[in-house]
């Protein structure tokens, strides 16, 4: 998410995901407010970011005085609420916010919210089950995602490339991804170039598409 520093972050609900998103914020130096219901979660996000208020967001009314024109984007993170998530969205766009992160608990749920204003729709829990579930085969170290069919890994080197040169092992043509770095105990990380030589023990970065990546963890 692309932040301007000169203007500060709403976020809307301070659950498991929003509070993440609020928290990392601030440590990267934007102002955010934090908003939400539960007088607890107000009191317990209020050390950590620029304001945090106990407020309903589902009104206009509301958001005019928390001055959200002066808001550079919100992030609608609200729980199971599918209610109040939508009418918060809603309630944003007709005050004319332009920039609208929502998290949405099902296809339906996002259909809504992009159709009454939501910029972005981020599906936070399915999202994680996916990584989770590709972690689980213990050969990949991490994964990301883009879509449906592409991702970038970090993954132990299969033992057919140790010892080669990225030259000599056709990574891309064989198994048709690409080595984008290469991480060796001790080390900074490199970028791979065609005459990096690749050591035992050393962590691959590569990028392609998912079911080429776990083929190629698995040589």
């Amino acid at each position: 998410m692309s932040v301007d520093k000169r203007k500060p972050v709403l976020v809307v609900g301070l659950g498991r995901f929003g509070g993440a998103v609020a928290r990392t914020l601030s440590n990267m130096g934007s102002e955010v407010l934090g908003v939400d219901m539960d007088p607890q979660l107000v009191q317990e996000y209020a050390p950590d970011l620029t304001k945090v208020v106990e407020a309903d967001c589902t009104e206009g009314a509301v958001l005019r005085q928390l001055g959200v024109a002066d808001f550079e984007a919100a992030v609608v993170a609200i729980g199971t609420d599918l209610e109040a998530s939508v009418l918060t969205v809603l309630a944003l766009a007709d005050l004319g916010l332009s920039n609208i992160w929502a998290k949405a608990h099902n296809e339906k749920h996002a259909r809504i919210l992009e159709r009454i204003g939501a910029t972005h729709v981020v599906f936070p829990e399915q999202r994680m089950g996916e990584r989770v579930a590709h972690l689980l085969n213990e050969r990949l170290l991490d994964f990301i995602a883009f879509g449906d069919e592409f991702a970038i890994a970090r993954l132990c080197a299969p033992e057919p490339i140790v010892g080669l040169p990225l030259v000599t092992s056709e990574c891309r043509k064989k198994h048709g991804v690409t080595v984008v770095g290469v991480k060796r105990a001790g080390e900074a990380f490199i970028h791979a170039i065609p005459d990096t030589i690749i050591f035992p023990g050393d962590e691959l970065v590569v990028s392609g598409k998912i079911k080429d990546i776990e083929r190629f963890s698995a040589v």
